[in-house]
């Protein structure tokens, strides 16, 4: 087997465990901030390595480990992400030049803590560095056997995390980037020894204190990339402590990423576009999240069991991430060349273990199915025919899992009634949509379904279709990016500066087809 194929083995073992792990992870997560998304950054953070080693041609050690490194930087998803992406740097580095395991370790943990300008015992940082020191003592072993053996000395760290960290004891939870590490490391010692991961250690369900967490200083979590040559890590740090918290930015002069907290997120990236060019731009309201998973925890306790749930066709990783975190149930995949069939739907819908369902079509094509789905259903559905992902994620937003389905899905109509959806796709063949003509491989903008604008030039299609979306006051702009997306930093900037009330939430929805998906309520 080549060394390209045996990486790609272990990271799929790694991914697979993340994501088993992934709700789990979210729950546990009260530090930095108490956000829950400490689960859904380290697996969007490992399926970005995955997917680059899937379309990588490396023929060597050191060209594939700067892939690698390079994968973890730009797909770097959060706190824990961005840290994740030195330990592995760290770890790549030592592992093109020689197969070490505790030597790997040891570099992961030093470039872990380097990445950090004020390390917090107690945390993953603890985790990867007492990591480090189990390997250095342990006996010679087969790789496999010494990553076994560092699963329970890393379950045994994060279990001492709380001893470490006030707010870990008081929450009554471990550290939640620890425990994803070593869901990592469980799934790296899975894939060599060709098995699948082991279950990961019990870890009790969150008690309700955790639900009530005091919210970050700052709103918006605000992660960018920023591309250019000789670029200085250290002073765009400084630029960046006085508008925020929380900061990190690790890289090389050629490409950094940036993390940061703050309430003013258009300033941090107007500091990135000063020090070069920006891309992967992540925007996420932390109190929102904060939110979200404190209604999760308390859904979880006794009684508070779901009396409906929701059932949602989405297409693309990065939304279906969002309609789990927001509470959907079951995602069934669909888009507009894979529409689900009634029998898939039916299925979603019996594998929920709620008395009653809420369906979200999130595409016109599905519309009918949904309805036929949920005349011939076992137990009560209601559909709230949403004909997009952003009207979906609008709709999701106004659920709630104790009301019945009925209920629900009135609050849901009504929550998508307030919000104005646009589409940016790519044409398939020369057309005339409503009147717009459009040629084959061009952008072409739809507002609430209508095409309104289309052309060669992304950037100009997309600031007809925000005029269109943003004509009458809207407090909140929601943007999924697709797969392959152009850049947004300029047109990110540029609303920024012309509308610095208006709240930018942007995430890599993934979805095919459709280089971006927006919404404005």
């Amino acid at each position: 087997m080549s060394e390209l194929e045996t990486v790609r083995g272990l990271a799929r073992g790694a991914l697979a465990a993340l994501e088993a792990s992934r709700q789990r992870i979210d729950d546990l997560n009260v530090y930095p901030v108490p956000d829950g998304d400490t689960g859904t950054n380290l697996t969007l953070t490992a399926r970005g390595v995955m997917e680059a080693l899937e379309a990588s041609t490396a023929t060597d050690r050191q060209a594939l480990a700067r892939e690698v490194t390079r994968a973890a930087l730009m797909s770097a998803r959060g706190n824990s992400g961005v840290i994740l992406s030195q330990i592995v740097r760290g770890a790549a580095d030592v592992l093109a030049e020689e197969i070490d395991i505790p030597k790997a370790f040891r570099g992961a943990s030093d470039e872990a803590y380097a990445a950090v300008r004020k390390p917090v015992e107690g945390t993953m940082l603890t985790v990867i560095r007492e990591l480090a020191e189990a390997a250095e003592a342990a006996p010679r072993l087969e790789p496999a056997d010494l990553l076994a053996l560092l699963v329970e000395r890393g379950e045994e760290s994060v279990a001492r995390t709380p001893e470490q960290l006030d707010v870990l004891r008081e929450a009554g939870v471990v550290d939640a980037g620890g425990a994803g590490l070593v869901e990592l490391v469980r799934g790296l010692a899975a894939a060599l020894a060709g098995e699948e991961p082991s279950a990961p250690a019990e870890i009790a369900t969150p008690p309700v204190e955790a639900a009530h967490q005091e919210l970050s200083r700052y709103r918006y979590c605000t992660v960018f990339v920023v591309e250019g040559d000789g670029l200085d890590a250290d002073a765009l740090e400084a630029e960046l402590e006085r508008i925020g918290d929380s900061l990190l930015v690790v890289g090389d002069p050629s490409a950094l990423k940036v993390h940061v907290h703050t309430d003013d997120p258009g300033a941090a990236l107007s500091l990135g576009t000063r020090a070069g060019t920006i891309d992967g731009v992540e925007i996420a309201d932390m109190h929102r999240q904060t939110e979200e998973r404190e209604e999760r925890l308390l859904a979880a306790l006794p009684g508070g069991a779901s009396r409906s749930a929701v059932v949602a066709v989405v297409a693309g990783d990065g939304n279906r991430l969002l309609f789990e975190d927001l509470g959907a149930e079951r995602i069934v995949e669909g888009g507009q060349t894979m529409n689900p069939s009634t029998a898939d739907l039916l299925a979603a819908v019996d594998a929920t273990g709620a008395d009653e369902v809420v369906l979200l079509p999130n595409n016109s094509n599905v519309v009918m199915s949904a309805e036929q789905a949920a005349r011939v259903a076992g137990k009560p559905v209601q559909v709230v025919p949403t004909t997009s992902i952003p009207a979906g994620l609008a709709a999701l937003v106004a659920f709630h899992n104790e009301r019945s389905a009925e209920e629900n899905a009135a609050a849901m109509r009504e929550a998508v009634a307030g919000v104005v959806t646009g589409e940016i796709a790519i044409a398939s063949r020369d057309a005339a949509a409503d009147g717009v003509p459009i040629r084959e491989g061009e952008f072409l903008a739809l507002l609430d379904g209508r095409a309104v604008a289309g052309g060669a030039s992304f950037d100009d299609v997309a600031r007809e279709l925000l005029e269109l979306l943003l004509a009458e006051p809207r407090d909140v702009l929601t943007l999924l990016r697709g797969e392959d997306a152009p850049p947004l930093n300029g047109l990110l900037d540029e609303l920024a500066e012309r509308r610095p009330e208006l709240e930018l939430d942007v995430h890599d929805g993934g979805q095919p087809h459709y280089p971006l998906l927006l919404s404005a309520e």
